[in-house]
């Protein structure tokens, strides 16, 4: 499922790849696939409140132990690609990096912490895509207080209505001042915060819930997986046909289509996760190959290089490419296509190696290191490492007697 949320999100980066003889209506349909962010947050809130919602203990330890598996498998890599992004910008002055900002060291600080994106003037900075990482580590942050809030004084559902009324509140208070946009107008905190974004989660969190009373068995027949499908790609395409406002880039950032992707999508969404968590469709059995595994492990990946450095080395490779294979057809004499001469072509071939790169970088650098950081004493002393070592210790001790 993460794989599938990472390419429609690269599907509505590069529509513009199809030329002018497609319709422009699908055109617009496609740059709305950005739903894949949507798919990413409704799952999260139901990963995580799947798996602590009924075993969460406000404690130091639980904390630090929580946070400790949240960094594992988010951070390195984030940080390595940042580093990276900083890197391409400093031997190239590639001002897409750093959008113009005149402190680079301060925006890598900025970046590598997460505060970018607070900012609107600073969310598409580093790796652009990377905005929405602010808005799942604050989502990890909040996520047991949320479960504390819920069972202890059982108040769910006010919730979300209260962050996204204190999002509200914080652009009453900066949209004034000149903060690189910090909080600085209500579309910027409905679409790339938390607060705004915090509906997504809470219906993945209600999901997880009725997973957790009822369990995966049903008595109606209803094809929810179909049923939600329908309704997951009815959305994109209503905010297709929404006019997109004056600096913005999108039907998403139409007052109307935020309701539409913020609420209606999300619950759509969840509709179809119930659908596959509770009925054996074809759909299901494609998921769950381990080929497909393998592409939702690595799809993290692919979701932070699809933009950026890595996808203009690629795509530069590639003209290359095109350039040295009319050479060697004027060299022939011959007047053939080159299989690089087409744009749409050529975005089907750096898909097909930026997952071949996800992969690789996943097996060689972030589930190593998400196994490392796992196992160390970080934040908090490994306890499986303890647990080793008092069975030999016992071990050792019955031999010796």
């Amino acid at each position: 499922m993460r794989a599938l949320a990472a390419y429609l999100v690269f599907i509505s980066h590069y529509e513009y790849a199809f030329d002018e003889s497609f319709p422009q209506s699908v055109k617009r349909f496609l740059q709305e696939f950005h739903f894949g962010v949507t798919i990413f947050f409704v799952l999260s809130g139901f990963l995580i409140a799947y798996r602590y919602y009924n075993n969460f203990y406000l404690t130091t330890d639980w904390f630090k132990q929580y946070l400790k598996n949240r960094v594992a498998r988010i951070y390195p890599m984030y940080l390595l690609l940042t580093l990276g992004a900083f890197t391409y910008f400093y031997f190239t002055g590639d001002a897409q990096v750093t959008a113009g900002f005149a402190h680079p060291f301060g925006l890598l600080l900025m970046n590598v912490t997460f505060l970018r994106g607070f900012f609107n003037d600073l969310k598409f900075t580093g790796i652009a895509q990377g905005w929405s990482l602010t808005v799942e580590e604050c989502f990890y942050f909040s996520a047991p207080f949320i479960f504390l809030v819920a069972k202890k004084y059982n108040k769910f559902y006010i919730q979300p209505l209260i962050v996204t009324g204190f999002g509200a509140l914080l652009v009453l208070i900066f949209r004034n001042f000149d903060w690189y946009g910090f909080f600085g107008n209500f579309t910027f905190m409905m679409v790339y915060t938390f607060l705004g974004r915090c509906f997504e989660f809470f219906v993945g969190i209600q999901l997880a819930l009725m997973i957790h009373k009822k369990g995966i068995q049903r008595s109606n027949k209803l094809l929810y997986t179909y049923i939600g499908i329908i309704l997951v790609f009815i959305c994109p395409y209503l905010m297709s046909l929404l006019p997109i406002p004056a600096g913005w880039t999108a039907g998403l950032h139409n007052p109307l289509g935020i309701v539409v992707n913020n609420y209606l999508l999300a619950v759509s969404i969840a509709i179809f996760f119930y659908g596959l968590l509770t009925e054996g469709t074809v759909l299901k059995k494609v998921l769950s190959n381990k080929f497909v595994e393998l592409l939702g492990k690595s799809s993290y990946i692919f979701y932070l290089i699809h933009l950026g450095y890595m996808y203009k080395y690629i795509h530069d490779g590639v003209e290359w490419l095109n350039d040295k294979v009319f050479e060697w057809y004027d060299k022939w004499g011959v007047d053939w296509h080159s299989p690089f001469e087409y744009d749409w072509l050529n975005l089907i071939f750096i898909f097909i190696i930026l997952n071949g790169i996800s992969i690789l970088l996943f097996k060689t650098i972030e589930e190593p290191l998400n196994h490392y950081i796992r196992k160390s004493d970080f934040l908090i002393k490994n306890k499986s490492a303890d647990k080793v070592s008092h069975k030999d210790a016992a071990s050792a001790t019955a031999n010796s007697k």
